[in-house]
């Protein structure tokens, strides 16, 4: 169907979906509710909500459930169960409790929380409860308009690319949304909430690594997320102030221009409050509370990490408190557009490297392939978008425990009598000056995702003219070893410097990132800013 055809229809479905649509008087508005309908990409199901076949909505959100229900009933045998978790977004809720029903009526058992709790609880639950699947309604770390779906399996990872797959057919054979059976009551749904989320964090404190007595003070904003009540649990045993205006859950992320601690802005009010009680350490969790974001004091100033950046502290900190019980099988898994920092940490350490797409799910499959073959340990995982995991309680990012382990990694550091900034600074004199940067082009709507798609095209045919020095272009979308196709482009120089370029799987952007390695920040710099200068004129 044209989207003329999909608005027309999309009219009949209920009056308040006709009076929504019917008030939208911009055809582009129009067309970019109906030119697609949302697909899976790096973290699930995502996009904007509203009418519309583009949009996260009631109908949406039962098509999905309703096609998963029908793939998963092909795929096994006797009882399934699934579990059923969401943030504090607008209407997350409202999606959960649609597609716990409508799971219920196809037959399944379903548990659903009976309050917000983060994706590694929803995670670790999946397994736990032994489901044959979950699912989390959030939309991340991204602006209030959004809310998403994510899908996990039965050990709590979620659906990488053969599964999602499969997932994706059944979805799409669901062209009646008059078949969908959206349920009128809750039978056949049992509530769940304390008692899950206790084993789970019985779970995290198992990774603890360092609780001697410490005065690091620290201050805690959850982003009006899910993160308010499990980090604070974790870390209740030391000195913790709370971002009291960012304390309790507002789907409108009222305080912030962004709840995503990787912007420069999203930490400002807990950085004031930092600098009137003179705190050590400031941390900020996204609201599904999967990422966590930092800024340290340093010479009486606060100093914003980069999630590279504190990435490979975790990695140095948790090795340096695990190196007796490390083995040749230990491992690391970070992604292809994350630091070699870390890796090289890793090394340092005897650890083995291994390198995924990006997306945490693939660092959960690896989780799960080690699990079977028993030829690895997972030690860590993280990636550059701020998010860690430590332990194997879940399979995918986790900032309760990175939280938690942050806070004792910067109490561990300070009974040397040193802050991150020294640390980290540490660690550069040992293995080099990296400046790694992220740049995000914002492309919306039909036209941007055409302008996004060729200029992937432009990349491929004009890339690798742009620069000196290059020892390689790798292009994901080819096949590389065995991972998944992926439509990635990494170019890569001589002494190890990087940059790639992806469209996001979850936004309408083109992301470029940037891993400059040199001997001193300046050299760094200069030479960054000559190869941002090139792209900018390329995407701009």
């Amino acid at each position: 169907m044209t989207y003329k055809e999909k608005y027309e229809k999309w009219l009949s479905f209920d009056e308040e979906t006709k009076k929504e649509l019917l008030a939208v008087k911009d055809e582009k508005e129009i067309e970019d509710r109906f030119y697609k309908d949302l697909a899976f990409g790096t973290g699930g199901l995502r996009g904007v909500m509203g009418a519309g076949s583009n949009r996260m909505n009631k109908y949406t959100v039962g098509k999905a459930t309703f096609g998963l229900a029908n793939y998963l009933k092909s795929k096994n045998e006797g009882e399934l169960s699934v579990v059923l978790a969401y943030d504090s977004r607008n209407n997350s809720a409202y999606f959960a409790k649609i597609a716990a029903g409508i799971f219920a009526s196809c037959g399944f058992k379903v548990f659903l929380f009976e309050s917000l709790v983060p994706v590694p609880v929803l995670s670790f639950s999946t397994a736990y409860l032994k489901c044959t699947a979950g699912v989390m309604i959030t939309a991340s770390h991204n602006p209030k308009e959004y809310n998403g779906y994510k899908v996990y399996d039965s050990r709590g990872c979620q659906f990488c690319t053969e599964e999602a797959r499969g997932a994706i057919s059944f979805i799409n054979a669901v062209t009646d949304f008059s078949s969908i059976p959206f349920a009128e009551n809750d039978n056949g749904i049992t509530y769940i909430g304390e008692d899950v989320l206790s084993v789970y964090l019985d779970k995290v404190k198992e990774q603890s690594l360092f609780e001697e007595k410490s005065d690091l003070k620290i201050v805690y904003t959850a982003l009006h997320g899910t993160g308010n009540i499990p980090v604070r649990r974790m870390i209740s045993h030391m000195d913790v102030t709370i971002v009291k205006e960012q304390e309790l859950p507002d789907g409108n992320f009222s305080t912030v221009r962004s709840p995503n601690p990787e912007e420069k802005d999203a930490l400002n009010i807990a950085i004031e409050k930092a600098r009137e009680i003179d705190a050590d350490l400031v941390l900020g969790t996204d609201p599904d509370c999967d990422r966590v974001g930092i800024a340290v004091k340093h010479d009486g100033d606060y100093v914003l990490f980069t999630g590279n950046q504190t990435g490979a502290l975790l990695v140095n900190f948790v090795l340096s408190m695990k190196k007796d019980s490390l083995s040749e099988k230990s491992t690391l898994i970070k992604t292809i557009v994350t630091s070699e920092l870390g890796a090289n940490i890793g090394r340092a350490f005897g650890l083995q490297v291994e390198e995924t797409l990006t997306g945490f799910k693939y660092i959960g499959e690896k989780i799960n392939q080690y699990e079977d073959s028993g030829e690895k340990e997972f030690i860590i995982g993280y990636e550059e978008s701020y998010g860690y995991l430590v332990g194997t309680h879940a399979r995918d990012k986790d900032a309760v425990v990175s939280s938690m382990l942050i806070c004792q990694m910067a109490a561990w550091y300070k009974k040397q009598g040193k802050d991150l900034v020294v640390a980290l600074e540490e660690l550069y004199e040992k293995y080099g000056y990296y400046l790694d940067v992220l740049d995000s082009f914002v492309l919306k709507g039909k036209d941007g995702a055409e302008k996004i798609a060729s200029l992937m095209v432009l990349f491929r045919e004009k890339g690798i003219e742009l620069f000196t020095g290059l020892k390689e272009v790798i292009d994901y979308s080819a096949g590389v070893g065995d991972l998944p196709k992926e439509d990635v482009l990494r170019f890569i120089w001589n002494d190890g410097s990087w940059m790639a370029v992806r469209p996001s799987g979850t936004e309408p952007k083109i992301k470029v990132y940037y891993s400059i390695k040199e001997q001193s920040k300046e050299k760094a710099q200069e030479r960054f800013e000559k190869i941002r200068d090139k792209i900018h004129s390329m995407i701009k």
